[in-house]
């Protein structure tokens, strides 16, 4: 029970779009909770001192952006939360918690500014500041969860390709390919049989070469669009994903489902992801190389 418990839980998914998007999801998650309060009035909530409930609430959503879009920003960065291709139900509905409290937390504080301040100082108030607001916040984040359920019933995909004939012309019938750097110091040249698949690095693309028989990663000055553009003349090279372009000769295994692949690689145990808008894509060009 356990197991398919853990097993259901580490599906993917998409991401919810509020917890992926820091700025927007933030803008929703209290343009909602405003509008809700001051339409429907719920828990007989009031407005603070002399102030009407329209202006109280108001004052409230500008105290709350600022640490409410850094919560989200920083959910973001977090290396379990980053990655949108590995995410699953379980990240989903931990990072909709997180967010719950973080919400919760700064009410409570921004209390001490709008309320009476006599005896907030409890734990008591607090869960009441965290009741209150994830009653409220939950449900324009379960509407993009919800949105989303569909893919969790998607059937996970293992498959292998055959790549041993696909090599049979040699380097020496090949054009080699000269890659432009940003810097004028900077030389990359290579057969395109060579080419495993490149990666985006910040301000730089690294290379991940086979040659000799020898694993190779070189590093240039360029951005992963550029270098797209210089490979666009080889047929077998595709950008499969806003980080990642690949040699489709050299994919040995894909798995996963239409939200995402991972690609195993002929000549390294690295494993790359094919981004959920590029996998219909992929696949027509993978028939090839069954």
């Amino acid at each position: 029970m356990a197991m398919k418990l853990l097993k259901g839980f580490n599906r993917r998914l998409p991401k919810n779009f509020i917890l992926k998007n820091p700025f927007m999801g933030t803008i929703i998650l209290l343009a909602f909770q405003f509008f809700f309060i001051i339409l429907y009035r719920p828990l007989n909530l009031h407005g603070s001192r002399s102030l009407s409930i329209e202006l109280t609430m108001a004052l409230y959503i500008v105290i709350m952006f600022l640490p409410v879009y850094t919560c989200s920003v920083v959910l973001n960065r977090i290396p379990y939360f980053s990655k949108e291709d590995e995410w699953t139900l379980l990240k989903e509905l931990t990072g909709i918690v997180v967010m719950l409290l973080c919400i919760g937390t700064t009410v409570y504080l921004a209390g001490f500014l709008l309320e009476d301040p006599t005896n907030r100082w409890n734990l008591k108030t607090f869960w009441s500041s965290v009741k209150i607001t994830s009653m409220i916040g939950i449900i324009p984040l379960l509407f993009f969860s919800i949105a989303n359920y569909r893919f969790l019933f998607y059937p996970n995909i293992f498959e292998t390709f055959n790549q041993s004939d696909v090599y049979s012309s040699s380097t020496e019938k090949e054009e080699i390919v000269q890659i432009n750097s940003q810097l004028k110091k900077e030389e990359l040249s290579f057969f395109p049989e060579q080419f495993i698949f490149a990666e985006s690095d910040g301000n730089y693309v690294i290379f991940h070469l086979l040659i000799d028989g020898h694993y190779v990663r070189k590093t240039i000055r360029n951005s992963i669009n550029e270098i797209e553009q210089q490979l666009s003349g080889i047929p077998f090279i595709f950008r499969i994903h806003r980080a990642f372009l690949v040699n489709l000769k050299k994919v040995v295994s894909k798995k996963g489902n239409s939200l995402g692949y991972r690609l195993r690689l002929s000549g390294t145990d690295l494993e790359i992801s094919v981004s959920r808008n590029n996998t219909r894509t992929f696949d027509q060009l993978m028939e090839h190389y069954k």
